[in-house]
Parts: structure tokens; sequence; C-alpha cells
């Protein structure tokens, strides 16, 4: 099969022929149709990801395909099943096997591009901002990064919620992007200045934030007192460095959200929102962004398409 194979962190990857593997105990193999890109491959690229496989291993972080062969021990799926996988790595392949644990049947209403499009970018967003900062109907919600692959689920999820959304992002073809997806107010990063937009606006109670960086900063003095403030990324390569003095001024909290931890510690959270977010999709609800669909053997270029800014939603490639 052919596969995405990373074996040094200070040279990019190469598609390759590997051996087509046999799953174990507790896995199902795929036959792999589409895979999502996520800024985290861009990290892991450079082994500064906080969940990097060791090396060697195959790229690709979320999966959607159909189900060829069972390992042992093994219930509740069958070959010819179609699935979703957020495995952490080996989506960029032709076929892969997977713990069955991290599965999910997928709806007759949902292909395989979008569902592969879907679980993190969605599920990151839905956690953080029901799970963690409880928006509230009619609370402001200002995202960073809002037409990004996350963030532009931040929107559309906000709405949802009922909570009135501003998108900040860089340019008019981005913002137009989050307005398609229910922003009810823009702000350019490029051009405006954050801090004053949302003063305007009577200042945010929840801030969205995948980009970090001098927005951030923006972002935190524009919050009202008790305003929450979600750390979801730093798409600027600037981790922002909060004095804790000026918390407890407004009486504001700062908490992290990374989706795939929950696997780990607390998976009903995650496998809970996730069947709400499949309903909702089924019901026509949420309307997945994907700007480009690639071929496998235009991967990279896909990941250089993310670390130029110049997608939006997200970028799925096709095996």
């Amino acid at each position: 099969m052919r596969a995405l194979y990373l074996t040094s962190h200070d040279s990019p990857p190469t598609l390759t022929e590997r051996p087509e593997p046999v799953p174990g105990r507790g896995e199902i193999r795929l036959r792999i149709a589409s895979c999502g890109l996520n800024f985290a491959d861009l990290l892991m690229l450079k082994g500064t990801y906080q969940d990097t496989p060791p090396l060697p291993f195959i790229m690709g972080m979320e999966v959607a395909g159909t189900v060829d062969a069972l390992g042992d021990g093994v219930s509740g799926f069958a070959p010819g099943d179609r699935v979703a996988v957020y495995g952490g790595q080996g989506g960029l392949a032709e076929t892969g096997c997977f713990s069955a644990d991290r599965a999910v049947h997928l709806p007759d209403s949902m292909d395989f591009t979008t569902a592969a499009a879907f679980q993190i970018a969605y599920g990151t967003s839905h956690l953080a901002l029901d799970h963690r900062a409880r928006l509230q109907p009619g609370e402001t919600l200002l995202v960073l990064g809002a037409a990004g692959g996350v963030g532009l689920t931040a929107v559309e999820i906000g709405k949802l919620m009922r909570a009135r959304v501003v998108a900040c992002a860089r340019g008019a073809d981005k913002l137009q992007v989050a307005r398609q997806a229910g922003a009810d107010h823009l702000i350019d990063a490029a051009t405006q200045d954050i801090r004053a937009e949302m003063k305007a606006l009577g200042g945010c109670d929840v801030v969205y934030d995948a980009v970090g960086g001098e927005q951030f900063t923006a972002a935190f003095r524009s919050c009202k007192p008790e305003g929450r403030i979600l750390t979801i990324g730093f798409a600027s390569g600037e981790v922002p460095q909060i004095k804790a003095n000026h918390l407890l001024v407004k009486n504001l909290s700062v908490m992290g959200l990374y989706w795939g931890g929950y696997l780990a510690f607390k998976p009903k959270v995650l496998t809970d929102s996730l069947a709400q977010l499949l309903k909702w999709h089924a019901e026509g609800r949420l309307h997945p962004h994907v700007s480009h669909v690639l071929p496998l053997d235009q991967a990279l270029d896909g990941m250089e398409l993310m670390r130029s800014r110049k997608s939006t939603g997200k970028i799925v490639i096709t095996l």
C-alpha cells in the first residue's frame, strides 16, 4: 500500500510503499477513502505536537473508510461498514488498522469527505464551547481564526447555541466564509483593531482562540467581567504569556482544550458530544466547509496550504 511515512523531524515525509497491516486484537482494518488534515499535522512534522507518535510513523490523524477485516475480540462492526476513526496517526495511507473503540458508524447522510473533516474540528469546538466554557444563549462569543479548520466550526456551533458570534479573520474572502457560517459581526484582523471593535460591541463573554500571539492579548483585554477564554491552539506561532494578576481584576478564566485528551480520561464526554454533532448533521443543522480535496500524492501541498493560511475550513486528502 502507499503511505505518507515520516522517519525524521529534520526532513519531510515521503510517499512510499509499506506492507499492508494486519489487524490486531480489538482493531479493525479500513480501506481508507479520505483523511482530514489538521494544524497538528504541521506540528508533528517538527515533533512539537503534544501527542506526536514515536518515529517512524504514517501521518494522518482522522480518517473515513470501509471496514474490510476484523481483529480478535471485535464486536459491533462487520466488513463493509462505513466508519470514521480518530486514530492520531496512520490515516494518510490506502489501508490502516485502528482501535475499534475509536470508530463510529457513519450515517447515510454523511459522505467520506465530510466524515474525514468532521470529528476533530466540530468535536473541538463543541467540547470547548459547551463542556468547558458553558456558553449561554445571548452571550457574545469572539472567534479568532474564524475561517480556519476549527474556527469556522466554532462560529457555526456558537450560532446553534444561540450566542452572538463575532468572527475575526484576515481578509474579506475569509470573513465572507465566516459570515456564511452564521457570524453576526466581522473583524478583519489585518486592518482593524480587535480591542476597539469589541469595545464598540460591548465586549465578549467567551473567546475561542486558535491563534495566540497579539490577537490573544487584544481579546483578553476585550473580555467582560467573568469572561472565559478558551485556548485551542497557536497558529500564529506565539504562545501567549498570561499575568495572573490580570485575571483577578475582571475575574477572568483561561481554560485549555485538547480534544483528543478526553479519550484517555473522560471518553464518554467525547462520545456524547460526537453523538450530538452527528445528530445535528443528520438534521441538516451543520454544514462542514471543505476548501480543498486533494489526492494522496498532493498531501504535502495540502499541508503547505494550511501553513501559508491559503485554505478555509478543512483540507481533505482522498485515497
